[in-house]
C-alpha cells in the first residue's frame, strides 16, 4: 500500500466502515497509520480486594460471597452480587448480561477485570470481564492500543485495520538523516510507527513515541527556520509614534497598567519606532491584561493615519472586544468596525466597503478578516488573539493583507520562555507576568465525586447571590454516548437536582456556530445561570459575573488545560472558585490536582506538573492540544523540543528546499506549517 491509497483497500473495510473512518478524518493509509492510540490498556497483576481505589481498573481473584441476583430497573437488567478474597469483599454488577446468571457458580474461583466506581458511598466493580487463567497470563503487562472513536466504530475495528495496513504499507526512506538519529539515539521511522500502535512493553512505547515526537518538533522547527531565513528584519513602511491619544487612553482606564503591561507596551513602542517590521509575541497568563496592551497598539496605528485589525477565534469574543474598543475609541475619534461570519451578506458588504475606503480605522473579527474579499487601505498592524488557536499559516495570510504590516500575536498558554522562543521562532517575546491588582485569587479545591451534592448546593447559593457558574462536562469515552448526548444528559440530570429557578443550558462542539454564539451571548448577558459545556468555552470569553467553575473528571485533563479552563472565572471583582472533581482519588492523581489547588500561576503550574510527572510518564493526556502537534507535548517533551530545534537550525534554506524535493510527505507538512509553496 502507498501513502495516498484509500483505506477501502484494507481487508475488512467496506463502504460503511469507510464513512465511519472518514468522520475521524481518515481516508488514506497514511492517515490511518498517523492515527495514534490515545492511551493503552494494560493488564496489571492481581491485587487484593481491600486495596482497590475509586477510578482504578483492577484485576481481582476470588469467589462469590453472595449468590448473583437479577433485578430490572426500567430497561436495564442488572446482575449483582458480592465478590471476596482473603482481604475483604466488594459488590459487583453487570448490566444487560442476564445469561451470566446461569454460568456463575458459587464456590468457584474467578478472575475479574473491571473499573472501580463509587455508588452510594460504597466502592463497587462495574461490568467486569471474566478472564481465563490463560487470557490473564498472555496479556499481563502488555499494552493494548485504545483509539479515539466515533459512534458505530469499535476499538477492535480500528486495531484490526491498523494491523492490516502495517502488513501491506510501503514506508518511504527515513527522512531523518542517520547522523541526527545516531546523535539523539532515535529509532527508525518505520519501526516507530509499528511500535506506537503495538508496543511490546512500556520502554518500547517510550522509545517509539520519542522518535515520533522528535519528528514533529523537527519538522515544525525546520519550517520556522525556513521562514525566518526568508524574511530576517524587513524595513517597515509604517513608522508609528505613540501620541497623546494613547496617553489619554491609559488615563481613561479604570486601573493602572501593571509593570508587565508597561514593559510589553514599551517593547511595542520601540518596535514601532525602529523602522523595521515588528513580529512580537505577548505571552501572559490567563487574565493578565494582554488585550489592553493590544488596544494601545491598535490605537497608536490608527492615530498615525493607518488601519489596524485584530483577529480572534470566536464570534462571541470578537463582539466582546468590539464593544470594549468602542467604549474607549469613540471619545478619541477612532472608528472601529466588527466583521464576523454570522453577519448577513448585506452587512458584510457594507463593512467591507467601509474598510476598503478607509472609513474604518480598526477592524475586529474572526477568520473572516482574512477572506479574499476583504481589502484594507494602509494596513499597518495585525493582531491575533489566543495565538494557540491559529496556525502559522493563518497568521501569514493575515499579514499578507497588507504590505509587510507590523504583527502582534498574543498567547495565554503558559509556556516557559526558553520554549516560547523556539515555538515562536520568528517572533520576539514579551512576557506579562503580573496579574491586575484588583483581581482576587481564585479559591480552588480538588475533591472526589462524593463532594458533588455539596458543589451543586454551593453553585445554587452563588446563583442566588446573582452570580453565574460553569460546569465542564465529563470527557466522552468510547463506550459512552456522543459528546452532544453526554452534555445534554448531564444537563437534564442537574436540572432535576437544582432548584427550578436556576436557569441551566448546555454548549458543545457539535452545535452550529450560530447556536453556540446565541448560547454564549445569552450567558454573557446573564440570561443563563449555569452553563454546562465541553472544553469549547476554553477560549477567552470574558464573563466577569461568573464566579464558579466545576470541572468533572478533572484527572483526565492536563494541568495546563485545566488552568486555561479555570481562567474563565475570577475575571471580576467578586471572589471566584474552581472545583476540580476527580473520578480517581488515588494519591498520585490528587497530588497532581493539588498543584492547581495551591497556585493560580500558570507558569508555576506547568513547571510543577512537568517535575511531578517527569518526561518518562507519558501515559497521560496531552496538555498542549492546540499547538500544532499530534503526539508531542511541549511540557513533558521539552527536552525533545530543544534537541529537534538544535538539529533543525543547522540546515540552510537551500538544504531545506532540497530536503522537501526528496520527501514529498515531508514537503506537505512543511508547507502546511509555513503557508507557502516550498520551491
Amino acid at each position: 500500500m502507498k501513502a495516498k491509497d484509500s483505506i477501502r483497500q484494507i481487508k475488512g473495510i467496506g463502504e460503511k466502515s469507510e464513512k465511519l473512518f472518514a468522520r475521524l478524518g481518515i481516508t488514506t493509509a497514511e492517515e490511518l497509520l498517523a492515527f495514534y492510540p490515545r492511551q493503552y490498556d494494560i493488564f496489571t497483576p492481581v491485587q487484593p480486594v481491600a486495596s482497590v481505589r475509586e477510578g482504578d481498573t483492577v484485576i481481582i481473584e476470588g469467589s462469590f460471597a453472595t449468590r448473583p441476583r437479577m433485578a430490572s430497573v426500567r430497561s436495564l437488567k442488572i446482575l449483582s452480587c458480592k465478590f471476596r478474597d482473603a482481604s475483604g469483599q466488594i459488590p459487583v454488577c453487570w448490566f444487560n448480561m442476564p445469561y451470566l446468571l446461569r454460568s456463575l457458580k458459587m464456590g468457584m474461583r474467578y478472575l475479574l477485570r473491571g473499573t472501580v466506581a463509587m455508588k452510594n458511598g460504597t466502592l463497587q466493580l462495574v461490568q467486569p470481564k471474566i478472564l481465563t487463567k490463560e487470557e490473564y497470563a498472555n496479556q499481563l503487562g502488555k499494552l493494548q492500543p485504545v483509539y479515539p472513536l466515533t459512534a458505530g466504530l469499535t476499538n477492535h475495528a480500528v486495531t484490526k485495520a491498523v494491523a492490516s495496513a502495517l502488513q501491506e504499507y510501503e514506508f518511504e526512506t527515513d527522512f531523518l538523516p542517520l547522523d541526527i538519529r545516531k546523535k539523539y539515539n532515535l529509532m527508525a521511522h518505520k519501526k516507530a510507527v509499528k511500535t506506537i500502535h503495538f508496543p511490546e512493553n512500556r520502554q518500547a512505547y517510550a522509545d517509539a513515541r520519542r522518535r515520533l515526537v522528535f519528528e514533529e518538533f523537527f519538522l515544525f522547527s525546520l519550517a520556522l527556520h525556513y521562514m525566518k531565513q526568508g524574511k530576517q528584519s524587513k524595513p517597515s513602511e509604517y513608522v508609528i509614534s505613540a501620541g497623546e491619544k494613547t496617553e489619554q487612553l491609559i488615563q481613561a482606564l479604570p486601573f493602572r497598567l501593571t509593570e508587565g503591561q508597561q514593559r510589553a507596551w514599551f517593547d511595542i513602542e520601540a518596535d514601532f519606532a525602529s523602522g523595521f517590521v515588528m513580529n512580537r509575541l505577548i505571552q501572559g497568563d490567563v487574565g493578565s491584561g494582554k488585550t489592553v496592551v493590544a488596544m494601545l497598539a491598535l490605537l497608536a496605528a490608527a492615530q498615525n493615519g493607518y488601519q489596524a485589525a485584530i483577529m480572534v477565534p470566536t464570534e462571541v469574543l470578537a463582539m466582546q472586544h468590539y464593544e470594549e474598543l468602542e467604549k474607549y475609541f469613540v471619545p478619541l475619534g477612532i472608528r472601529a468596525a466588527l466583521l464576523i461570519g454570522s453577519m448577513t451578506a448585506a452587512e458584510k458588504r457594507e463593512i467591507i466597503g467601509r474598510i476598503a475606503s478607509h472609513q474604518v480605522d480598526v477592524v475586529v473579527g474572526t477568520h473572516t478578516l482574512i477572506q479574499e474579499k476583504v481589502q484594507y487601505d494602509q494596513l499597518a498592524l495585525v493582531v491575533t488573539d489566543e495565538q494557540h488557536r491559529f496556525g502559522v499559516k493563518q497568521r501569514e495570510r493575515f499579514a499578507g493583507k497588507g504590505k509587510n504590516p507590523h504583527m502582534l500575536v498574543m498567547s495565554a498558554t503558559p509556556i516557559p520562555r526558553t520554549l516560547a522562543i523556539i515555538l515562536y521562532g520568528d517572533l520576539d517575546v514579551s512576557v506579562i507576568d503580573v496579574l491586575p491588582s484588583d483581581r482576587l485569587p481564585i479559591k480552588n479545591c480538588a475533591v472526589g465525586t462524593s463532594y458533588r451534592p455539596q458543589a451543586y448546593r454551593f453553585m445554587e447559593k452563588q446563583v442566588a447571590q446573582g452570580h453565574q457558574a460553569y460546569i465542564i462536562c465529563p470527557m466522552v469515552e468510547e463506550s459512552e454516548n456522543t459528546e452532544a448526548e453526554n452534555v445534554i444528559d448531564y444537563t437534564d440530570s442537574i436540572r432535576k437536582v437544582l432548584s427550578p429557578s436556576v436557569r441551566v443550558e448546555f454548549l458543545h462542539g457539535k452545535m452550529k456556530a450560530r447556536e453556540k454564539n446565541e448560547i454564549m451571548s445569552a450567558f454573557v448577558r446573564g440570561e443563563i445561570d449555569i452553563l454546562v459545556s465541553t472544553t469549547v468555552i476554553e477560549v477567552g470569553v470574558n464573563v466577569p459575573n461568573a464566579t464558579v467553575m466545576m470541572i468533572e473528571n478533572a484527572e483526565r485533563f492536563g494541568l495546563a488545560q485545566l488552568h486555561q479552563l479555570r481562567g474563565r472565572v475570577g475575571r471580576g471583582t467578586a471572589q471566584s472558585y474552581c472545583i476540580f472533581m476527580s473520578g480517581n482519588t488515588s494519591k498520585e492523581t490528587m497530588e497532581r490536582l493539588q498543584i492547581l489547588e495551591n497556585s493560580n500561576d500558570g507558569f508555576y503550574v506547568a513547571k510543577q506538573d512537568l517535575t511531578l510527572r517527569g518526561p518518562g510518564d507519558l501515559f497521560g493526556i496531552r496538555q498542549s492540544g492546540e499547538l500544532y502537534f499530534k503526539l508531542a507535548d511541549i511540557y513533558q517533551d521539552a527536552q525533545e523540543l530543544q534537541q529537534a530545534n538544535e538539529a533543525a537550525v543547522l540546515f540552510t534554506r537551500e538544504e531545506i528546499v532540497l530536503f522537501c524535493k526528496k520527501y514529498q510527505s515531508l514537503r506537505q507538512k512543511m508547507e502546511s506549517y509555513t503557508g507557502e509553496v516550498i520551491l
